[in-house]
């Protein structure tokens, strides 16, 4: 899922050496997926009324749904 994220939070942000994608498991079992990019690229991670960041968590539920896993995206700023 890493490198899934990775890979459309870089085509979205004008500095793609900024991003940073790590991944670690809650306690209930859950993948949590923690996306960082540069402030002033947060505005195009986020989009309008969140639209691109609903887009992405629901583009990584889908392909984890279909490796039998959970896993939730957090955007860190």
């Amino acid at each position: 899922m890493v490198s899934l994220v990775e890979t459309i939070a870089k085509s979205l942000v004008s500095d793609p050496e900024k991003v940073e994608v790590t991944e670690t498991t809650s306690e209930d079992g859950k993948i949590v997926v923690q996306l960082k990019v540069a402030q002033e690229d947060m505005s195009k991670i986020i989009g309008r009324q969140g639209r691109i960041a609903k887009a992405l968590r629901t583009v990584v539920k889908a392909a984890a749904v279909r490796e039998g896993l959970s896993v939730v995206v957090e955007i860190v700023s």
